[in-house]
């Protein structure tokens, strides 16, 4: 790929040593990358960033940020997925160029839409305020001359007067810390404006609002699910918006063509055949007004068409998360969508209240909710449904929660317990504000969602 021909030519005339490119691990990212690389180089440092970025997301919402968990689980990501993770080392070539070119490949791909935008730069301020705090003060100084910020540390004088000031602008500070710290006057910086290549615009158009982990259209389960367990498994195993569309359809014996596409593969992901697809539908339709003659010549081609049996004979996946909250959100008469991103959260919280979610986990669910982390919510859900105190895992697939719900259920993975965090940790949920959006993983599967937009015509009929 190609950022920038101009740039591209400066950095050769300046010389091609690897250590005048990035001499220090802590960037601004004022200049894009100037190199052709691989799509596959592309589309891997995308990948590795972006699970890094949910990482950030998910501990600033689970654990007191800048506290000692927080920084060895962030620094434990880091290093596993071969990103910097101590500022100004001198061997770390490798991690510093994919950190500076994976920063822009997810710049271009979150420049989309304001809520992407926000989201993105939510989880990159958080990752730079992890690095610039293990910096000591000769490396912060360092570092400032290296980026040319030509400002320095205000007085202890200034400091005083300021100190209610600086209180109040930085969370979790307390007064001792406003005199121990160091603060500086800082002034708003731009980022610059990146032109995509037209050949990775749909690599960044699906980076955007994907996500990565099995696809789920391999049913290793296949058989194995009795149509006369749905019910307890649906109360058992199911994520909410499963559950949701669930009992919609026992109440009402329809469902319209959203909610039929999001539920019909998320069944057929956990192992139901197509005669048992077929057997169930058609069992709870004819309940309605629905007779099994319609069925069979409205219905019956689409369920067919869901497993590969029709049309183009493709082995459409099941949603993920990030497409069941980012497209075809539900209106008035429909039930599916993502209750947590979906519903009012009145409503939320009376659905929450009649699955007997405790009251404190509905409020800590709402509070993630408030904050835009509708993953973290269905993580925080499983947590409380299941009775685990950590999950071990990252959520993003209804069909990965039911898996993971079946292990914990038959006892084919541990039960993580840890020991709870301060009260200071778990309450701050309540009081951190955050401009996050949705929770954002990724995928390299175009090919199955691009395919899946056609699909969309064979569920046209309410």
């Amino acid at each position: 790929m190609e950022f920038s021909r101009e740039k591209r030519l400066k950095a050769r005339l300046a010389g091609d040593r690897r250590g005048d490119l990035y001499p220090h691990s802590l960037q601004f990212y004022l200049q894009p990358p100037t190199e052709n690389i691989s799509l596959a180089e592309f589309e891997n440092f995308a990948i590795d960033r972006l699970k890094l970025l949910k990482v950030v997301e998910n501990l600033g919402v689970s654990y007191v940020k800048g506290s000692d968990e927080y920084k060895s689980r962030l620094e434990r990501e880091i290093r596993k997925l071969k990103f910097p993770f101590k500022a100004l080392v001198e061997d770390d070539y490798d991690a510093r160029r994919k950190d500076h070119i994976s920063h822009f490949i997810l710049r271009l791909a979150y420049c989309q839409s304001e809520d992407l935008r926000r989201w993105f730069i939510q989880q990159e301020m958080d990752l730079f305020r992890y690095r610039f705090n293990e910096l000591n003060g000769d490396l912060v100084e360092k570092f400032l001359k290296y980026v040319n910020l030509s400002y320095g540390a205000i007085s202890k004088e200034v400091k005083e007067k300021l100190a209610v000031q600086l209180l109040n602008s930085t969370p979790g500070l307390s007064g001792a810390k406003v005199e121990e710290l160091e603060f500086y006057k800082l002034t708003a910086r731009s980022l610059p404006a990146v032109q995509s290549d037209e050949r990775l615009q749909p690599l960044l158009n699906h980076l955007s609002h994907s996500y990565v982990g099995p696809d789920y259209s391999i049913q290793k389960n296949i058989g194995k699910i009795s149509l006369e367990h749905i019910d307890a498994l649906s109360v058992k195993s199911f994520p909410l918006c499963m559950r949701q569309l669930h009992k919609a359809l026992r109440d009402n014996h329809h469902l319209r063509h959203g909610g039929r596409m999001q539920y019909g593969l998320f069944l057929k992901g956990i192992g139901l055949t197509l005669e048992q697809a077929l057997q169930f539908w058609k069992s709870e339709f004819i309940k309605g007004k629905v007779d099994a003659d319609k069925f069979d010549k409205g219905y019956a081609y689409s369920i067919r068409h869901n497993y590969g049996k029709e049309g183009k004979r493709t082995d459409y996946t099941p949603f993920s998360c990030m497409k069941i909250i980012l497209s075809n959100p539900p209106s008035q008469g429909d039930y599916h969508g993502c209750p947590f991103r979906h519903s009012d959260p009145e409503l939320l919280k009376q659905k929450l209240q009649s699955y007997k979610i405790p009251t404190t986990g509905i409020t800590q669910i709402l509070e993630l909710v408030k904050g835009m982390h509708y993953q973290l919510a269905c993580q925080k859900y499983f947590q409380l449904t299941q009775d685990v105190d950590d999950i071990g895992f990252s959520l993003n697939h209804p069909n990965q929660y039911f898996a993971e719900s079946q292990k914990l259920l038959s006892g084919g993975r541990e039960v993580k317990k840890e020991p709870s965090e301060p009260e200071s940790s778990q309450q701050k949920l309540s009081s951190q504000k955050s401009t996050n959006s949705c929770s954002i993983p990724i995928s390299s599967n175009t090919e199955a969602d691009t395919e899946l937009e056609g699909l969309d015509a064979y569920f046209t009929e309410d």
